[in-house]
């Protein structure tokens, strides 16, 4: 799997896969999320690590300067290579990687990115909250949408999704 990488426009550089996903399980919205990721990944690009696990144990990403309250603070990624990403660099390249092209490129979109990059560390605080008013089920949404469109899809071969 390290042979594959993802290139995307803007600010983010290459990745080799697989890429290490670190996310809060505790945390509704992110689970979903995640869940979705999980189901597109149909390749094996994405490894995902819940890092509100008690188990969880930072002490080996420490030497980068990445702790286990950073990680909880926000999204973190980790490509083979050794290369930390954070925030919305990890959306755009976690959506690459699941086979969501569409919505990686528009994560990676340099015209929305000065709007994501202020919006991001908000919702990040207010995930509980937004867990709470159901903001979850719009992944729900998007996961049975797309299990439709492959369901009802022509068998060409083709794994577009």
């Amino acid at each position: 799997m390290s042979g594959y990488s993802v290139k995307l426009p803007g600010r983010i550089d290459q990745a080799a896969m697989p890429l290490i996903v670190y996310y809060d399980a505790s945390c509704e919205l992110c689970a979903s999320e995640i869940r979705m990721l999980a189901e597109g990944d149909r390749h094996g690009h994405l490894r995902l690590v819940d890092c509100s696990a008690p188990c969880f144990d930072d002490r080996a990403f420490k030497e980068d300067g990445v702790t286990r309250e950073q990680m909880m603070a926000a999204i973190h990624a980790r490509d083979v290579n050794g290369q930390w990403y954070r925030g919305v660099d990890v959306f755009a390249l976690a959506y690459a990687a699941a086979g969501l092209p569409g919505i990686a490129r528009f994560w990676a979109s340099a015209r929305l990115r000065p709007l994501f990059e202020r919006a991001y560390p908000w919702v990040a605080r207010h995930r509980a909250k937004l867990s709470r008013l159901g903001l979850p089920r719009l992944f729900s949404l998007v996961r049975s949408t797309r299990a439709r469109s492959r369901r009802d899809a022509p068998a060409n071969g083709s794994d577009r999704t």
